[in-house]
């Protein structure tokens, strides 16, 4: 979902910087919120340095195509929550970006307020649906395939909402401008296909591994009921 250089310029990349404060003051309250009911201080570091270097890789190494006004990758939040927690999650998806463009893409630094609103501001949103849809006595490794469903569609519906915004901000409602933001947006909803198989792939695989899945690296929730 990296914004293409050139959507949004000059001085309309105020607002972006402004959407971004709001989305790291997000993830400082995920980050306390996990401080304090999931785990401490340290298994927030451990985690959300795990994170990082999962974010990373999904957007050097994973494979990811330009379509229309951004680029389609493979990014897994809700699995980033599921596994990890919000607080890592998030703290992982804004420094996994940041890295990325400092080693490899200087050229999307300008973009990087815009890109890190359009990953966090979703991730939030389903850090709350989660508590409405998952209940509270199920442990994170037995959500269903209708649960995972709901938390990647509202997550990658997220990312393309941003990306419409920024570039309609950017352009305007011009014919070019929509198709563009169609072609991207019909693109990026197909990874819904994928992210709940994912999600459930590793859930199945923490659950059955769950010597190792428990502890400072993983979600307290994701093996004990809230």
């Amino acid at each position: 979902m990296h914004i293409e250089p050139g959507v949004v310029e000059g001085a309309k990349l105020g607002l972006s910087y402004m959407t971004a404060v709001g989305g790291l003051g997000l993830t400082v309250k995920l980050a306390r919120d996990a401080i304090r009911d999931n785990g401490g201080a340290t298994a927030l570091l451990l985690r959300s340095l795990l994170t990082t270097v999962l974010v990373f890789c999904f957007f050097e190494v994973l494979p990811h195509h330009p379509v229309g006004v951004s680029e389609v990758h493979l990014i897994l939040g809700s699995t980033l929550l599921l596994l990890f927690g919000a607080g890592a999650a998030a703290i992982g998806l804004a420094a996994g970006l940041l890295l990325q463009g400092l080693l490899f893409a200087p050229f999307d630094l300008p973009q990087y307020g815009m890109n890190v609103t359009t990953l966090l501001v979703p991730l939030w949103a389903i850090s709350q649906l989660a508590k409405r849809i998952i209940p509270a006595g199920t442990a994170y490794v037995d959500t269903s395939y209708k649960q995972a469903l709901a938390l990647s569609t509202a997550y990658q519906g997220g990312i393309v909402a941003w990306v419409a915004f920024w570039a309609f901000y950017g352009h305007g409602f011009t014919t070019e401008n929509l198709a563009a933001v169609g072609t991207f947006g019909l693109a990026y909803m197909s990874v819904i296909l994928l992210e709940p198989l994912v999600d459930l792939g590793v859930l199945a695989a923490a659950k059955a591994l769950a010597r190792y899945s428990r502890g400072n690296l993983f979600n307290v929730r994701l093996h004990q009921a809230a």
